[in-house]
């Protein structure tokens, strides 16, 4: 009798130790997925510049833009100032010092060259690479008449 007690109990203890070893084995694997999908580019939008465009001594307008950068999540969470402010900064520049920008005479403008100039210039300020891409949302010029005062 004593004999048959032991080993249910055996059994049972046997049983519990399976189980919570299977549950603890699968809860450090879900972690790991977890981690791994957190991995890759982040998309973060950035808040949109007001920059004035001026012309015979006048403001004229207002290009309004929003960016989009692509950055790796892991050196984004690493970092301790974010790289949206670099990102803002530099696209007023790059705008409000372009002087192939001209809404009185329209023609093609280089997107692609603003684009790589920002991305260029805030990699070298923060001293490393970590905008991949920067991207464009909205790209609108508003005339002064237009603007409510």
């Amino acid at each position: 009798m004593a004999r048959i007690l032991v080993t249910g109990f055996w059994i049972c203890a046997i049983t519990l130790l399976s189980c919570y070893a299977a549950v603890y084995w699968d809860t450090g694997m879900q972690k790991k997925k977890g981690e791994d999908y957190l991995e890759g580019l982040e998309y973060q939008k950035v808040r949109p510049i007001n920059v004035p465009v001026i012309a015979e001594g006048a403001v004229q307008g207002y290009i309004v833009a929003t960016l989009v950068f692509t950055a790796d999540a892991k050196t984004l969470r690493t970092l301790t100032v974010s790289p949206q402010t670099f990102i803002v900064d530099e696209a007023f520049r790059q705008i409000y010092a372009d002087e192939t920008l001209d809404f009185r005479r329209l023609s093609k403008y280089d997107v692609n060259g603003l684009l790589a100039n920002v991305r260029r210039s805030v990699n070298e300020r923060m001293g490393a690479d970590i905008v991949k891409d920067v991207l464009i949302e909205n790209f609108n010029f508003v005339n002064k008449s237009d603007v409510r005062s």
